[in-house]
């Protein structure tokens, strides 16, 4: 640092001895002139006047200054060139900080915030579905899990970005970005997630957003990506909102889950407070993302158990509740009750589960249940996996809140084929049949795939 403060010195020297030299070498020169007239003119006139003489001192003085001045300055220019020169410092940065001082900083803005541990992650899912059936006028298509028409055609399904950022040890982001297509052709965007998270320990978590509501199995162990699944549709009883689905899907709150200390039985908790779903007409937004239509919440509280002693088994049940309020109607009171029982293994899965869903007015005796269940077989033979699903719904014609189901019930065939690690492909049989109506053939045929 010294040998550098030197360096700077003596630069600064060279420099101004250069350009002091060279200004005050014409203004001696015109100095002597001057004196060398007065002296001439001195020698023809007998005498001098006092402000000539003062005048002429003060030019010889100044003049004696100069030449003092400049003799220093060439001294120090001698004294410094023999100092071999070091390379000038890096410029300080704008801000004025040096570079000890950024240094002493950067370590502080990396330590507040981690860009390798904030990196945003980014796994997408898509799928094109070529499907038809014997169905007349829109109708819902277990074959793609929603709503259709009653044309053999192409569909894109949903492309679904899965973001997720790990902000600090203990907090995370994680959302669902889906793009889809509706039954007018234009391409729509929904956050069908979106939730900060708050994980401490393995007993108590917390999400903040957007969420899956813990209602039964599948709504939670498989979002919106049909290549996780293994059939090409959801259940009727878990389809979603926009698709027909008579569950709240999606609600917006606080989900709090956690392990409840229990040995080998691996017991856990889930409790969730949110808006619910809106309720005052068919035609308004079913998930409440913004303002809710009345002051109550909705709630739910599950429990599950996944014993070690059994692999791949779980169990559990779900309460949920809510207040609906429909233009017309009184309030109506919503439970929906769910149990279900799955065991999963790499090469083998079965699924069960039964729901109930109540619909009671109140300040009245009518009472309106819907039960539905589903029951889902598949076994794994290298990249094949064939599989079967039956399912059941019984609504009534003048259930308030979705009188359009009534009864649906009918078995699904089909077969998975995994190319890839990355890809599938999947074709399905569905037969269902339904009251006072001709029963439904569909097949369809579907590509999904990951990136």
């Amino acid at each position: 640092m010294l040998s550098s403060r030197r360096s700077i010195v003596g630069g600064c020297k060279n420099r101004l001895a250069g350009q002091i030299t060279a200004n005050l070498t014409p203004m001696v020169c015109l100095l002597v002139a001057v004196m060398l007239m007065e002296a001439n003119v001195w020698a023809q006139q007998p005498s001098v006047n006092d402000s000539d003489k003062q005048t002429i001192e003060l030019l010889v003085r100044r003049i004696d200054q100069l030449e003092a001045r400049v003799a220093q300055l060439e001294s120090g220019k001698s004294t410094t060139s023999s100092v071999t020169p070091e390379p000038a410092p890096t410029p300080p940065a704008e801000s004025g900080t040096t570079g000890q001082q950024q240094a002493a900083i950067e370590p502080e803005e990396s330590q507040r915030i981690d860009i390798g541990k904030t990196r945003l992650n980014i796994r997408g899912f898509g799928d094109v579905t070529f499907h038809g059936d014997s169905a007349k006028g829109l109708h819902f298509d277990p074959g793609i899990g929603t709503l259709t028409g009653n044309t053999t055609t192409f569909s894109l399904g949903q492309l679904d970005l899965f973001v997720t950022s790990d902000i600090s040890d203990k907090f995370k982001f994680l959302s669902e970005i889906v793009f889809e297509a509706g039954l007018d052709n234009s391409f729509g965007v929904d956050v069908e997630r979106y939730l900060l998270q708050y994980s401490p320990n393995d007993y108590f978590n917390v999400s903040v957003g957007r969420y899956h509501t813990a209602i039964g199995y599948y709504n939670t162990a498989y979002h919106h990506s049909t290549w996780l699944q293994t059939t090409t549709g959801r259940p009727f009883l878990f389809a979603f909102e926009d698709s027909g689905g008579i569950l709240p899907i999606h609600n917006v709150g606080v989900s709090v889950t956690g392990l409840i200390p229990s040995g080998n039985l691996g017991l856990h908790y889930i409790a969730e407070v949110g808006n619910g779903r809106a309720s005052s007409s068919p035609n308004v937004e079913a998930v409440q993302n913004r303002v809710d239509e009345h002051n109550g919440k909705s709630f739910n509280l599950a429990m599950y158990l996944r014993p070690s002693s059994v692999r791949g088994l779980q169990t559990g049940f779900s309460f949920y509740h809510d207040n609906l309020t429909p233009i017309g109607l009184p309030t109506i009171s919503e439970n929906i009750f769910a149990v279900h029982a799955v065991f999963i293994r790499p090469s083998f899965e079965w699924l069960n589960e039964t729901l109930l869903i109540r619909h009671a007015l109140n300040g009245t005796s009518r009472v309106f249940d819907t039960p539905g269940f589903y029951t889902q077989v598949s076994k794994r033979f290298g990249s094949y996996r064939p599989y079967f699903r039956y399912q059941y719904v019984n609504a009534s014609e003048v259930e308030p809140i979705f009188p359009e189901v009534g009864l649906m019930h009918g078995p699904s065939l089909g077969l998975r084929y995994d190319p890839s690690e990355s890809v599938t492909l999947k074709v399905q049989y569905d037969y269902t049949d339904l009251p006072h109506r001709m029963p439904i053939n569909g097949v369809a045929t579907q590509l999904g795939f990951t990136f």
